[in-house]
């Protein structure tokens, strides 16, 4: 009797962690190649996929297999885990970090060191295929479909015609930047730019722009067609006839930037402007937002 239950806790604690680990190896897989694997180096997107989108995962998965092999150690690697999240998020709310990460984590390290799962084989399999299996299933066709991206190697100025929207989209350089900034930086950038697009002039010039919402989706393309996008402004959507991508002529396969500020506030709220992700997708952001991978590039009407 007294086996059998530490077996039902043992098991508990491995079904809670294939779960963690399983959830963790989802998110990490979808986001890896959603705004990562851009480098032109195969380890350098390999080693970012490992340690920095699966990274939960590992620890989840590593810290059960140590605890059902050594109990003792595995209750040490799950506390001192735990302690490591308190100083790591000491930003977060004191609570929400207690319920959410602390007592979690070291809940599972109590379940395993008076758990005793049988047969522990078949817990081993668990904690490492599922989240495995999860990780090839997203990863693989992920993984082609980046590989069929279009990329003519030409960041210079581009003329995208279609759709009923013919635009130039500045060249790579200062306006169109491989690095975050706000939407109020981009369009003081956009209002100084030089006539080619290369040189912050001094005084406004007003010839480059950032795009409406409207010319951003119309001009979307996937392997050098227009997707036939159409944005409705009531309703707030976007739809395609083809999902676009991250493909030339209006963005660069290899550059951190996912999404591109347009000139358009939300008209519920002032403090935020309109976004497009390089698959379509139209979104606001708070105005003062400049992570890495938020940026823009730069248009003006054809003469």
């Amino acid at each position: 009797m007294k086996a059998n239950k530490k077996s039902i806790i043992g098991w508990i604690g491995v079904s809670i962690t294939t779960i963690f680990a399983s959830l963790w190896s989802y998110w990490g897989a979808i986001e890896n190649f959603h705004e990562g694997w851009y480098s032109t180096s195969l380890w350098e997107n390999l080693f970012m996929l490992v340690f920095q989108y699966l990274l939960f995962a590992i620890v989840f998965t590593v810290l059960a297999v140590v605890a059902l092999k050594w109990k003792k150690l595995g209750l040490i690697l799950h506390i001192a885990v735990a302690g490591f999240c308190i100083w790591f998020f000491s930003r977060a709310s004191f609570s929400v970090l207690v319920l959410l990460i602390v007592l979690p984590i070291t809940g599972l390290g109590l379940l395993y060191f008076f758990g005793d799962p049988k047969p522990k084989i078949w817990a081993y399999r668990l904690l490492v295929c599922v989240p495995a299996i999860v990780i090839l299933a997203i990863s693989i066709p992920q993984g082609v479909k980046i590989s069929l991206r279009v990329d003519d190697g030409d960041y210079g100025t581009r003329v995208v015609e279609g759709n009923g929207v013919t635009l130039v989209w500045a060249p790579r350089g200062v306006g169109w930047p491989d690095e975050g900034v706000t939407w109020e930086e981009a369009m003081d950038i956009c209002a100084h730019l030089s006539e080619d697009g290369t040189t912050i002039m001094e005084e406004e010039q007003n010839i480059w722009r950032l795009p409406t919402v409207d010319e951003a989706v119309r001009s979307m393309m996937l392997h050098g067609e227009n997707v036939g996008g159409v944005w409705d402004p009531e309703t707030e959507t976007a739809t395609y006839e083809k999902t676009p991508d991250k493909e030339s002529p209006l963005w660069d396969i290899h550059s951190k930037v996912i999404y591109y500020w347009t000139s358009e506030t939300s008209a519920s709220d002032p403090l935020r402007a309109y976004i497009i992700v390089y698959h379509g997708g139209v979104y606001t952001k708070m105005k003062t937002d400049g992570q890495s991978y938020l940026s823009f590039r730069a248009v003006k009407d054809v003469e």
